[in-house]
């Protein structure tokens, strides 16, 4: 899986979530802000509804006090009568009454207007009634009126009350099956005599099936608004949990009367007394509803007052507001997707440019350049490349022209190691005639110690020319050099001795610190003389100007090997030649003063020994060069060199 592959995706995921995110947020919101404004709706229809209600027991309050006025405020009970006798059916005409009565101040029904032939019953029951002889002032409001007395207003009313309830959906459990009381809605004026109030005049309205009350709010609210042949707003007046007179349809189109309210809306409504106003499940539909209670005269809930609207037209143009927002956000996160496809292809097309330029510089072709230059991070990666591309061809080229000057270099000492080869032979023949001649002199009788020790030194020394040589042939054929068992000390002791007598030493002090429990180590003593001489010479080199201490010593260190080390005051080396002090021809010599050769074959030779040179310099503060050897270990022979003819 590419990186541009997962950036991509891992973009897209990012985008599809937040527009996801912003969808179901814009969504959610829409649809509370809708179901907000549309339940702020119905509450205030809820409160025009009460209004309209209340209007009602206004107007029957009205009527009594049209007729207190009529009778003279302080007329008998016989005087109310006779104007009720007189006036009733005009009254019942233009005020759609169905009890109208009055009552003496003990609570004994005195005359019924709808029923003239019926008194004498008590009315104590009725709380309006109670409450106006209480108080002597006009009251109005609602009841429960009792089958009973429903009956002695006559049959017609005891019918429109009774009603068988109906299964309804979420309704809370009962055991009933039907209603036989009622609700109605009324006033009561006290009619006042000499010594306070002597009885009371009752107006009331049974509300079971009175369809005008529940039409009248629908008309006022919703002006009969419709959705595919439905009315959209409903009123419903419940006595309890029953609707007793609503305009809510059934599936069959009837008014829904003896249906009853969800469980739900029942507990909060009528036991706690509380406005309901969100979505509820009217009959077989939802709708977005609004319950009030209604109270007695005495505070007791008897039923409630409904107003709602139908949620499918609600939702619908919710829901093409919530299509239309999607689709504006599909085509946003389209076009936003488009863009960072193009953004991508912008940013991350040169890394295909950077991965072409990398393989064939791995496969050797550095000529190979990315050669973009985007404007931006990707840019400074490309150009990075570029030039770690370009550093890698120069390096390349150097590295090119080391190895062939490296392979001249070789050439050369591979010529001048055959140059060398000869002259060694050639001046070996020479050597041996000295040697010779030296040996027939030491023998002369005649000879004083000192005579006899000067030959001793000069046969030492040619000797020693003559190892040299040697040892220059076998390096110059590649062979190996000779093993014997050595004391490293004697070897010091005898360069100490051979440089001691230098003029070039004259202006140095040597000092020695040799450590007298060395181990014999196996080696060829003239190539470590070598060695120990030329590290000797370095030294006397560094301090020709300004003279010095030269400081030899001997020791063991702690991983057993032993070694020799060199010290002087001198000039010291600069840290960034120490790399290549032991490199062939490579001298800070003037021209004359030295080949470069010294430290090379004095590596050389530690190498072939199996040992290593070490340093240590500080600038202007002297040197010091430490030759390891390995701790002792089974010698091999010195090669036996056949002296060569001197008269070859």
């Amino acid at each position: 899986m590419t990186f541009r592959f997962r950036l991509t995706l891992g973009l897209i995921a990012a985008t599809m979530l937040a527009y996801a995110a912003l969808s179901a947020g814009a969504v959610l919101y829409i649809s509370r802000s809708s179901l907000h404004e549309v339940q702020k709706r119905v509450r205030l229809d809820l409160n025009a509804a009460r209004r309209q209600y209340d209007a009602h027991t206004d107007r029957l309050a009205g009527m009594l006090l049209s007729l207190q006025i009529l009778c003279g405020g302080h007329a008998s009970l016989d005087a109310y009568r006779d104007h009720l006798d007189r006036l009733y059916q005009s009254l019942h005409d233009s005020f759609q009454f169905d009890v109208l009565l009055i009552a003496a101040a003990d609570g004994r029904v005195i005359y019924r207007a709808n029923q003239p032939d019926s008194s004498g019953d008590s009315y104590a029951w009725n709380p309006l009634a109670a409450t106006a002889l209480e108080s002597g002032e006009l009251q109005r409001g609602s009841l429960i009126y009792p089958a009973e007395a429903l009956a002695r207003e006559g049959e017609s009313l005891a019918e429109r009350a009774r009603m068988d309830l109906v299964d309804t959906p979420a309704a809370r459990p009962v055991r009933r099956s039907r209603l036989d009381d009622g609700m109605a809605q009324g006033a009561a004026l006290p009619v006042l005599g000499p010594d306070g109030p002597a009885g009371v005049l009752v107006a009331l309205r049974l509300l079971n099936r009175r369809y005008d009350v529940v039409d009248d709010i629908r008309n006022l609210l919703f002006h009969e608004e419709t959705d595919r042949g439905r009315p959209i707003g409903m009123a419903t007046l419940f006595q309890d949990d029953v609707r007793i007179a609503t305009n809510v349809p059934t599936q069959s189109g009837e008014r829904a009367a003896g249906t009853r309210m969800s469980e739900a809306v029942y507990r909060r409504t009528i036991e706690r007394g509380e406005v309901y106003a969100d979505k509820a499940f009217v009959v077989n539909d939802w709708y977005v509803s609004a319950y009030e209670p209604i109270h007695d005269s005495r505070g007791a809930i008897i039923g409630a007052l409904y107003v709602g609207l139908l949620e499918a037209p609600i939702v619908q143009p919710r829901r093409a507001l919530m299509a239309a927002f999607l689709l504006m956000a599909f085509i946003a996160s389209s076009a936003l997707l488009a863009s960072i496809a193009y953004l991508l292809n912008r940013m991350l097309g040169p890394i295909a440019a950077v991965i072409a330029a990398s393989k064939r510089i791995v496969e050797g072709d550095l000529s190979a350049r990315v050669g973009l230059r985007p404007a931006n991070e990707m840019g400074l990666i490309c150009e990075a490349v570029d030039r770690m591309a370009q550093a890698a061809q120069e390096r390349e080229t150097l590295l090119k022209e080391n190895a062939m000057r490296q392979l001249g270099q070789s050439e050369k000492l591979a010529s001048i190691g055959r140059l060398a080869a000869g002259v060694a032979h050639e001046l070996n023949n020479p050597l041996t005639g000295v040697l010779t001649f030296a040996h027939l002199l030491r023998e002369q009788p005649n000879l004083s110690d000192r005579d006899r020790e000067d030959l001793g030194v000069i046969i030492h020394e040619t000797t020693r020319m003559k190892d040299i040589v040697r040892g220059l042939l076998d390096f110059a054929r590649e062979a190996p050099a000779g093993r014997a068992p050595l004391q490293l000390n004697e070897i010091v002791e005898r360069t100490v001795r051979l440089i001691r007598g230098n003029r070039e030493f004259s202006s140095i002090v040597i000092q020695t610190g040799l450590d007298e429990n060395l181990p014999e180590i196996g080696g060829d003593a003239n190539q470590l003389q070598q060695v120990v001489l030329n590290l000797c010479m370095n030294a006397c080199e560094a301090m020709a100007e300004t003279g010095g201490e030269l400081y030899i010593r001997t020791g063991r260190s702690e991983t057993g090997e032993s070694f020799v080390s060199v010290r002087d005051d001198g000039c010291g080396i600069d840290p960034e030649r120490l790399e290549t002090i032991f490199d062939p021809f490579y001298t800070t010599k003037p021209v004359g003063k030295g080949t470069g050769l010294g430290l090379s074959v004095s590596y050389g030779i530690a190498h072939a020994h199996q040992g290593r040179i070490e340093v240590e310099s500080q600038l202007g503060a002297g040197s010091t060069f430490t030759l390891f050897l390995p701790p002792p270990q089974p010698v091999t022979p010195v090669n036996q060199h056949k002296e060569p003819d001197p008269d070859e």
